[in-house]
Order: structure tokens, then C-alpha cells, then sequence
């Protein structure tokens, strides 16, 4: 750590439901810079935030934010405006990563292994996609809301999937978001990998970690965030073979977005550890010193106050956007 200490603005919460898992993150963020010499101050994700950072001018914004408004490319929109430097991804890359079936899209084309899904919108006839669905994709699904985290929402269906369960999941991830996900299930472990950029901007893969969810049958919110409810193995004990191409496709995900300076893939690996899926991307992962970001910072040697001290200081120093002179209407 180096330099003089920068005013920091760490933004948490937000009309998302996701917000009480921000303002874990956001006290994390904020124990960290301090411990690392910076002035931070939390800054609640609310209306009158736009004024408050005009008022008090901070250096850099670090958005400690989950889901709606903070993460899908809102936020990034504002601090654009006010010509705030920030930490993380761009306007474009977040709203892409926010959205499952878009992201999907830029991983199909980048070659990248995926499930087989279909979306489903309101208004759309639920119980006709239930029967393709279960005709075309299989009878064991996953059903999502297409933009939120947290696995909020999230029904794994592996037994005894009839219409009438299908169509119960599908209207109950409707009910959180306007767009709901359906992907065939796969089997096997939930893996997940942190890239982390250089000084360069080069994104690097740290060690994967392997999940073993303790308080449900799959990483849902309680094995997230409840005392004891997972287990984390990092790195994951895998071949260097399977550990390079988890690294090597975190990168691509990474890549294919358009991120900027961290995010983290979750991948499932299947039970004889030779396929993997890639799940989804988070551009602004969990930032509580023991979430899976920052434990796979730790095994590379990076403490969590190190890791947040080079993120803020990496954004105070990125070239600021041209502004294009404006040109006239013709006469």
C-alpha cells in the first residue's frame, strides 16, 4: 500500500432485495480502507445520492452493491454523469452480466460451455412453455429470475417435476422479476473462480474455489449467508488440468462481457470433474472479509485490505472519459 490516503464513498443498499447482503458488504469495504489509510464513508443507494456526492466530492466511489439499481449499470449511469471515478465494471458490462439470458448470449458466442435454457416473460402463456419445456429441455430444471442474485427467487427441480410444479416455480420467479430463466439441470459441484485485473488491466483467474453447501441442497441464500452454512475449498482440489480451464474460461466470461477490474464466475463441474458450465457472472461480488472473493484474494497473497486499497486506487487513476465537443446544427 502506497500513497496518500483518498476520501472514499462506499454506496450500499438500494430498493433491491438484495440490499441487507450490500450493507454487509458495504461495512466490510469500508473496516478495510480504513484499515489500509483511506477516508471512507458509507452512502446509502437512495434518491438523494447524486446530491450527497456532488456535496461531498470523494475521490473515488466504491459501489458495495447487489442486484437492482446498484449493479445492473443505474449506479455506474450516475457516477458516469457526475464524472466520478469508480471500482468495477462499466455501464454496459454490468447491465449484460445483470441479465442472465444476455450474458448467455456473449458466452454462447465466446464459445464458452453453457446450459440449455429458455426464457419465459409475463404475459407469455406459463403453462404452454412449462409442457416445451419439460418436452425440449428435460424434467430436471432450474428456474431463476433472469436478473437477481443471491439465488433469491431460485428453484432446483430434480424429481417429481410435473406441469403444475414447473408452472408454480416459473410464476414465482415472475413474481421478483418481469423475465424468469429456465435452464436444464446440471449436475455435479458449484465451483467459482475470482479474476482479478493487474495494473494493466489484464485480467487474471486466482485459485477456483469449490462450494459444499451445509444448510441446503444447493448454494442458496441461507448456505450464502447463514453461520456455518458452507464450506469454501480454496484453491479447489482439482487437476492442474481442470483448474487451468475453469481459470482460463473465468477469463473468457470475464472478457466477453467487457468487464472491468474484478468480478467472479460460478461454474457447476460435473461429478466426474470433466465437464463444466459456466453459470453466471457478478461484477461486483460479496465484499465481507470472508466472502469468496476476497478468501481467493487471500490465498494469493492478497489481504482484504490490500485488495481494496489497490481497487480504489486503480480507479482514482483511470484516464477520465473524453468529453466530444458538441457540434452545431447546420444553418
Amino acid at each position: 500500500m502506497s500513497g496518500a490516503g483518498l476520501t472514499v464513498a462506499v454506496v450500499a443498499g438500494g430498493p433491491s432485495s438484495e440490499a441487507s447482503v450490500s450493507r454487509a458488504s458495504a461495512a466490510g469495504v469500508e473496516r478495510a480502507l480504513r484499515e489500509a489509510g483511506h477516508r471512507p464513508r458509507v452512502m446509502e443507494l437512495t434518491a438523494d445520492l447524486a446530491g450527497e456526492l456532488r456535496a461531498s466530492t470523494p475521490a473515488v466511489v466504491f459501489p458495495a452493491v447487489h442486484g437492482a439499481v446498484g449493479e445492473d449499470g443505474c449506479l455506474q449511469g450516475m457516477l458516469e454523469i457526475l464524472g466520478l471515478p469508480y471500482v468495477g465494471s462499466g455501464v454496459l458490462a454490468s447491465a449484460l452480466a445483470m441479465s442472465k439470458p444476455h450474458a448467455k448470449a456473449h458466452f454462447r458466442a465466446a464459445g464458452l460451455p453453457i446450459a440449455q435454457d429458455l426464457s419465459v416473460r409475463r404475459g407469455d402463456d406459463v403453462p404452454g412453455v412449462a409442457r416445451r419445456l419439460l418436452a425440449e429441455v428435460g424434467p430436471q430444471l432450474v428456474v431463476k429470475p433472469a436478473a437477481g442474485g443471491s439465488a433469491i427467487g431460485v428453484a432446483v427441480l430434480t424429481s417429481g417435476v410435473t406441469e403444475a410444479v414447473l408452472v408454480e416455480a416459473i410464476e414465482r420467479a415472475l413474481a421478483i422479476e418481469p423475465t424468469a430463466l429456465v435452464e436444464r439441470f446440471v449436475s455435479g459441484k458449484e465451483v467459482t473462480c475470482a479474476v482479478l485485473e493487474d495494473a494493466s488491466g489484464e485480467p487474471r483467474a486466482l485459485s477456483p474455489t469449490l462450494i459444499l453447501p451445509q444448510a441446503g441442497a444447493f448454494y442458496d441464500f441461507r448456505s450464502k449467508y447463514g453461520t456455518a452454512g458452507s464450506v469454501h475449498r480454496c484453491p479447489a482440489p482439482f487437476t492442474p488440468a481442470l483448474t487451468a480451464r475453469i481459470q482460463a474460461q473465468a477469463v473468457t466470461a470475464h472478457r466477453a462481457l467487457g468487464c472491468r477490474d474484478l468480478s467472479r464466475v460460478d461454474f457447476v463441474v460435473d461429478d466426474d470433474a470433466s465437464e463444466t458450465t459456466v453459470l453466471e457472472v457478478n461484477t461486483l461480488p460479496g465484499m465481507t472479509a470472508t466472502s469468496l472473493f476476497p478468501e481467493a484474494a487471500q490465498v494469493a497473497g492478497i489481504s482484504f485490505s490490500a485488495l481494496c486499497d489497490r481497487l480504489v486506487r486503480k480507479a482514482h487513476c483511470r484516464p477520465r472519459a473524453h468529453a466530444p465537443e458538441a457540434v452545431a446544427m447546420p444553418a
